[in-house]
């Protein structure tokens, strides 16, 4: 089991991630049936990198509430986060990373596949996080050196573990792709490259989910480039937790340096991240 410094609270870290992270998840599922009722959006408040990268109301709100319970529980951490921002600077202390709707996209269309993410990090690691899949309510979470569990909407929690598949020509691989035509471009010919050599490809379309997927045996290996810190802080944990080997950017990393996120089950990490190696996955996309 991983070493965990005893001067790190990591159990009242977790505690109060998954309370907000919970009280956030509240937050989204109120608000989509109210800014869009049942039909897809098509006029999304604003974008970022580009046209496809929207941000909507619903993101910004959440990301305060998260802002506002964090500084009620913890006033002194730092806070990182998609909308609101916050240095990248690794701070001295505990700093929160928050992505409050991880599958904008999905959330304005109804896709019901986004999540809230949340996680703690201390020197730049992660040590307790939380995603809550906001549609199904279901909560994944895990602390270092503690496991990793999900819970359905009675709380139950159950341990998770990955699938114990052992050759990567039978492994379900979850990816996504980016914003920009070029980095599309270049992470389309990848996956072509790597279809033949695994069971098949999944694009759900939040990277959080992903994680968590493979995390709880749904999908037996994820991949994505350009991932932001508040995509995989708390996803990257879980997986890690749950037995996954795991490669994440430099936590000061931002997307368009194209860094790759990897989490794969333990018995094909090694023939996995040979094949990424084999159709030149492993550079950066940028």
């Amino acid at each position: 089991m991983e070493h965990v410094d005893q001067t790190i609270p990591v159990d009242e870290l977790a505690a109060i991630a998954v309370d907000v992270a919970q009280e956030a998840a509240a937050h989204v599922r109120r608000r989509r049936p109210e800014l869009f009722g049942a039909t897809p959006a098509l006029n999304p408040v604003s974008t970022k990198s580009t046209e496809t990268d929207p941000v909507t109301v619903a993101d910004t709100e959440t990301e305060r509430l998260i802002r506002q319970l964090l500084h009620q529980a913890r006033p002194d951490d730092e806070v990182l986060g998609e909308e609101h921002g916050g240095s990248r600077a690794v701070p001295s202390g505990v700093r929160w990373v928050v992505d409050p709707i991880d599958g904008t996209v999905n959330f304005m269309y109804g896709v019901p596949a986004y999540a809230v993410s949340l996680a703690a990090q201390v020197d730049g690691r992660s040590v307790a996080g939380v995603v809550v899949d906001v549609a199904r309510e279901v909560v994944y979470g895990a602390a270092l050196g503690g496991g990793a569990w999900v819970a359905d909407g009675d709380g139950d929690r159950v341990p998770l573990r990955c699938n114990p598949v052992d050759r990567a020509e039978l492994a379900l691989v979850a990816t996504g792709f980016g914003y920009a035509a070029d980095r599309r471009r270049a992470q389309g010919r990848i996956v072509a490259e790597l279809l033949p050599k695994v069971r098949d490809i999944r694009r759900i379309g939040a990277a959080a989910l992903d994680l968590c997927m493979v995390a709880s045996g749904a999908v037996d290996a994820h991949y994505e480039h350009g991932l932001s810190p508040w995509d995989w802080a708390a996803g990257g944990l879980i997986a890690a937790e749950a037995g996954a080997v795991v490669v994440t950017p430099p936590p000061d990393s931002r997307a368009d340096e194209g860094h790759i996120t990897v989490a794969v089950a333990p018995g094909i990490a090694d023939e996995f991240l040979g094949l990424l190696d084999e159709v030149g996955a492993r550079e950066p996309l940028v």
